[in-house]
């Protein structure tokens, strides 16, 4: 279990967000007018504080800026876009800085997503494969440039088609000389670069894509890494589904599974998959488990609250919305010859989401998640406060 501890604080004063005025729109006669009332940017900073052995002090943030790409000419249907921005510093004199994009043009007929992200941050490495001990753990400096882009346009009805391309530039070293990472003979030891491009396939009909009530969203990506601009030739195989059942008026069921594969003669472990993080396989520190094919699926049960109170103190005028939620799901890494059922590994867990923008549906999320326990380990357990809903 990842002992090191883990405090994030978020200010009252934020928690209701800054939002900003409302767009001002040109309608026509085909839009009704009152349909386009509740389009407002919004914008909603998340501090967060951070302790742990290997980091030190980190001081960070979390922003999300909310967006309509057409209000000069407005499209009830279109989705509303947004840009994330997470940047961070250590006492340990460690960074990070994350941008995320997620644009849609009107009508939702072109969708753009882009992530830019470098940091030069610690991390545990456990070994490869399905059950590694965290007593053989190694602390690793890492240091990474990556640049992720994704355009997809809608063909017919819900299907899109598009390409990516992704850039990662990695390099490792041990950081404390312990652990199983200096006696592992492991390709792309000290890092290496990687190019993947890319083609996609989704299918879309949510009824919202910030917090779904029903619906599908299915996604396929198959992308190759040539030698010419990759350490290695490699290739990748991405697919991942959604459905969401509206049980009732405040009742949500979601269905989310997940596979990913790697590819190729060498298989640089950096680029491996990974088990755990803040959407799937919640509990699980990232990386705990790698290899080169993951495979997990999660059901998530979420309930609306709307107390009907309106609360107006100084600059503070709301009325809070939140929604409960419980998850349950299973999880395993494999190479391409040893997959077993008895290797799939529990994730559950609960949390609360608070609604910081209602109309376009953007949650403020919190959840706690539980997995295995390992003989003669602690239970692998995790507390995540994220923007955004895990799928």
């Amino acid at each position: 279990m990842y002992k090191a501890l883990k405090i994030t604080v978020l200010l009252i004063s934020l928690a209701i967000g800054t939002q900003a005025q409302q767009d001002t729109v040109t309608t026509d006669k085909t839009v009704p007018a009152d349909s386009l009332a509740f389009r407002k940017k919004s914008f909603f900073p998340l501090p967060v504080l951070g302790y742990s052995q290997e980091k030190g002090l980190e001081i960070g943030a979390a922003m999300l800026y909310s967006f309509y790409t057409d209000n000069h000419h407005p499209d009830i249907t279109t989705r509303n876009s947004t840009l994330n921005l997470i940047p961070a510093v250590t006492t340990e004199n460690q960074y990070k800085i994350d941008l995320k994009a997620n644009i849609w043009t009107r009508g939702n007929t072109w969708h753009y997503k882009g992530n830019l992200r470098y940091h030069n941050f610690p991390l545990y490495f456990f070994g490869i494969g399905n059950d590694t001990r965290y007593n053989n753990r190694s602390l690793l400096n890492n240091i990474r440039y990556k640049a992720h882009l994704e355009a997809e346009r809608r063909i017919t009805g819900h299907f899109y088609a598009g390409a990516s391309l992704l850039y990662q530039n990695d390099s490792y070293n041990s950081k404390d000389d312990k652990g199983i990472y200096n006696t592992m003979p492991l390709i792309g030891k000290e890092g290496g670069h990687v190019t993947f491009i890319g083609l996609t396939g989704i299918f879309d009909n949510r009824d919202n894509q910030n917090y779904t009530r029903k619906g599908w969203w299915l996604k396929l990506n198959a992308a190759y890494a040539p030698a010419f601009v990759s350490s290695e030739p490699l290739f990748k195989l991405e697919a991942q589904g959604i459905h969401f059942i509206s049980l009732s008026r405040k009742s949500t069921l979601g269905l989310n599974g997940i596979f990913n594969s790697l590819q190729g003669s060498n298989l640089p472990f950096y680029l491996l998959p990974e088990l755990g993080n803040d959407q799937m396989m919640r509990g699980y520190y990232a990386g705990r488990y790698r290899d080169q094919n993951y495979l997990a699926a999660q059901a998530e049960y979420r309930y609306l609250i709307d107390p009907k109170i309106h609360i107006h103190i100084w600059f503070v005028d709301v009325k809070p919305k939140f929604a409960l939620a419980a998850f349950a799901g299973a999880g395993s890494v494999f190479n391409n010859h040893n997959f077993a059922l008895s290797g799939f590994k529990p994730s559950m867990g609960g949390g609360i989401r608070y609604f910081y923008d209602e109309n376009a549906k953007l949650t403020i999320r919190i959840d706690y998640a539980v997995g295995e326990k390992l003989a003669g380990e602690s239970r692998q357990k995790g507390l995540y406060l994220s923007l955004a809903e895990a799928f």
